[in-house]
């Protein structure tokens, strides 16, 4: 064991270059796995555990007290398929503002706030974590949940109704986590009444857990089997588990198929350059295998010997994977332990053990499979058989680049890639995964910025604030992370828009106005923007359907089609100030924006509803050719009597999503085409030094060490192209399957022009990527060869 281990350390000392190609590679496969399994149990464990401890509700019903008795709802505990039930709970939707406890500037309410009554946070459904203070248990007394939108986190703040007779308060006794986001705040149930609206029924909550409820077909068959328990129409929303958990875990699922896309390419890579590299260490080694088998090494270790010098740099390279992976998940899972309220969120040990096991044992398979050659070898024909390949081969593609009218030098690189078929398919196949990563790392980073235009879309050269001095052009209030309702000034919108459209170098001009509104079975609220002027150049990107074009329509993005199981043509209703306001959805926007419930519509559409929501802010468009800032001195001349004031309009920043995945892809990308360029580096060593005699027979005959140079690059040129041309199509039929499956695992939909991002200019200079890629990699050996004097080279055997 001792001699075999002499031979193992001695190959990989020898085989310098051979040794890092195989340590890069595992390395870069190791690091996108653990990336990419540490990421795919960081999406599903925390949200799974939560659930299961806090007996999670499959699905939550709210249901019209005008429509079915508590009765009647009460018994829907009893539909086919259902294992547990809670309820009925009373509910009711309310408006709260602050008792100044809070300090909020002057016009800034507190979003809506779904409010349920429950006499204890126990129950065989959605138990209620009790994160501070108590449970309401008299009147005067609300809990609140820890994912309302408001600001509110403090035991003994008051909240104030004003729009309720007897202009209601009540005091935050404690703060709560419901799993399922069944409600924004609890209180005792008789205390629902003095919180409902004189002449409104009110409504009824139901949470269920079923016995299948793991698919959405399985939910779909569940929630029809409670709309048949109670009367037609009764059931005014619903909100399944599985949206819930899809938006708790959009954050980290975006990164899923992008970091399995770079995994499965450094995979197969490391299997490529595994394989590659013993099968050449065979070829050039025949005749130390011979001695090997002469001095008394048996078959079954001459394979080992060349298995454990893959092992080694393989061993090394897996753990320098597995120490990259877990430094770069950190930063992406630090989000995960803020949703779930966890202590840490660390990668699980499963993922480093699975992938260190997996990884080992594919280069094994890889290296054994590659190493049989030398066992089989006899130890007579190994002894008697010199480096060079069998003489015949690539002998026609020599006499047919003899005949191109191109020096002989390059002549004699281009058919050297024939005499080996087998390695050169190897090459070409390291130029394939190097250029199919480049093109798919472009193709991302392009689909990225085009969805951080998307984010911002606003391509206004001027915006006017109208309600004092703004937080900050592209910031949102101090007080809340989601817009809040702002007051905006006195001043009347047509006195504002009279301004702007008489301002001579006016183009296009559209107002907004945010409100918060419910939405039954969307848990929290949901912001409505409302547009008035030309909002068609608002620059919101459509995926499906069109933009809205008058009162009644709107459009939203797809998480609000799933949050509320709707689809294009249907009509929603939204609850704003105790009014029901019917709006049809016309079209799916594209907006991976953090507030995700969101609808977009005319102004006209709330205006009955909400008769005092006026634009906040107005973005203008200059006309070509008008300077922006000689305009926006003579608007705000204009605008002075209004006491208003225009800005220019900034473009915001990149999200930290965005920036952590251009950073990964950057340096996934870095270190695969590193591997494709030694993977390159070590066939043109391993060729150059088989060839060694012929270059001394060449370089007696006169050839030049430039010569040489340009010899050694000519025997790439071919294989690189080859690879070049089929790496291209390889990497953008890669990054059109990842984009969209990105986009699903976030609840997002991507339209095709977030995919078709590459111009044709673009294409050509990725498919030349695989020359490039393939000169680098040869560039060394051919110095190499370029420097081998004469008499050494025809010496050597």
């Amino acid at each position: 064991m001792s001699g075999l281990g002499k031979v193992v350390r001695s190959g990989v000392r020898h085989r310098r270059v051979q040794t890092l190609v195989l340590g890069l590679a595992t390395t870069v496969a190791a690091t996108a796995s653990v990336l990419g399994g540490s990421l795919l149990a960081a999406s599903n464990g925390p949200f799974d555990q939560a659930f299961a401890r806090q007996r999670g509700a499959h699905l939550t019903a709210w249901f019209d007290a005008g429509g079915a008795s508590a009765a009647q709802v009460a018994a829907s505990a009893h539909a086919p398929g259902v294992s547990a039930a809670a309820g009925p709970f009373p509910t009711s939707t309310v408006d709260p503002q602050d008792g100044s406890e809070l300090g909020l500037p002057a016009g800034v309410n507190l979003p809506p706030m779904t409010v349920v009554g429950r006499t204890d946070p126990g129950g065989a459904v959605d138990t209620v974590t009790l994160l501070q203070g108590s449970w309401a248990s008299g009147p005067g007394q609300i809990v609140l949940s820890d994912a309302y939108d408001g600001p509110i986190r403090q035991i003994g703040t008051k909240l104030r109704f004003p729009g309720l007779p007897g202009d209601p308060t009540v005091t935050v006794v404690g703060l709560a986590r419901s799993v399922s986001r069944t409600a924004d705040a609890w209180v005792s149930p008789p205390e629902i009444s003095a919180l409902t609206a004189p002449g409104t029924p009110g409504g009824y909550q139901m949470l269920y857990r079923f016995t299948a409820a793991g698919t959405p077909a399985q939910l779909a068959t569940d929630r029809d089997a409670v709309a048949a328990a109670v009367p037609r129409g009764a059931v005014s929303g619903t909100l399944s588990w599985l949206t819930t958990k899809r938006g708790t875990d959009r954050n980290t699922a975006l990164f899923i198929p992008f970091l399995l896309a770079f995994g499965l390419l450094g995979i197969l890579m490391s299997v490529l350059v595994v394989g590659n590299v013993v099968a050449g260490a065979v070829g050039t080694g025949r005749r130390r295998i011979g001695i090997l088998k002469a001095v008394g090494f048996t078959p079954a270790q001459v394979v080992r010997s060349y298995m454990g010098q893959a092992l080694i740099p393989a061993s090394i390279g897996v753990a320098s994977g597995l120490i990259a992976g877990n430094a770069l998940a950190v930063p992406v899972l630090s989000t995960t332990a803020e949703v779930y309220g966890t202590a840490t969120a660390g990668i699980a040990p499963w993922v480093d053990v699975a992938v260190a096991a997996g990884a080992l044992i594919l280069v094994t398979v890889t290296a054994w499979a590659a190493a049989l050659q030398a066992g089989r070898l006899r130890t007579v024909d190994a002894l008697a058989v010199g480096r060079a390949g069998k003489t015949g081969r690539g002998q026609g593609a020599a006499r047919l680049a003899a005949r191109l009218p191109i020096p002989r030098p390059v002549s004699l690189g281009l058919a050297l890639p024939f005499a080996r078929p087998a390695r050169a398919a190897g090459m070409v196949a390291a130029i394939v995964f190097g250029t199919a990563a480049t093109t798919f790392a472009v193709g991302m980073a392009s689909s990225l910025n085009w969805v951080q235009e998307a984010k911002n879309h606003d391509t206004a050269d001027v915006v006017i604030h109208t309600f004092g001095p703004p937080p900050g052009a592209g910031q949102r209030s101090p007080v809340q992370q989601r817009p809040a309702t702002v007051a905006p000034t006195a001043i009347s919108p047509s006195a504002i828009t009279t301004v702007v459209t008489a301002q001579p170098g006016t183009g296009w001009w559209y107002g907004t106005a945010d409100t918060d509104v419910t939405v039954a079975g969307v848990p929290g609220s949901t912001t409505v923007t409302t547009f008035t002027g030309d909002s068609s150049r608002a620059g919101y990107a459509i995926v499906t359907g069109r933009w809205f074009r008058g009162s009644g329509e709107a459009v939203v993005p797809a998480t609000f089609l799933t949050a509320t199981a709707s689809r294009i043509g249907d009509t929603v209703t939204l609850h704003a100030r105790g009014r029901a306001v019917p709006v049809r959805i016309v079209g799916e926007v594209f907006d991976p924006h953090t507030q995700t419930n969101e609808v977009l519509t005319d102004g006209a559409t709330l205006s009955t509803a909400i008769p005092d929501l006026r634009p906040t802010a107005y973005s203008i468009h200059v006309e070509p050719r008008t300077n922006r800032s000689d305009y926006i001195d003579a608007l705000n001349r204009a605008l002075s009597p209004l006491s208003l004031t225009a800005t220019a309009s900034g473009a915001n920043g990149s999200s930290d999503v965005i920036i952590a995945l251009d950073s990964l892809t950057a340096a996934l990308t870095l270190m695969l085409i590193a591997v494709a360029a030694l993977g390159v580096l070590s066939t043109v060593v391993l060729q150059t030094r088989e060839r060694v005699r012929d270059i001394g027979v060449v370089k007696a005959l006169g050839m030049t060490p430039r010569q040489t140079i340009a010899m050694v690059l000519a025997s790439v040129v071919t294989v690189s192209l080859a690879g070049g041309a089929i790496g291209l199509p390889a990497g953008l039929a890669l990054h059109a399957a990842t984009v969209p499956a990105m986009g699903h695992s976030a609840g997002l939909d991507f339209p095709s022009a977030a995919i078709h991002v590459l111009p044709a200019p673009e294409l050509v200079l990725l498919g030349l990527g695989g020359l490039l890629i393939g000169i680098i990699g040869a560039l060394i050996p051919a110095g190499w060869a370029a420097r081998t004097s004469t008499i050494a080279a025809l010496r050597t055997e």
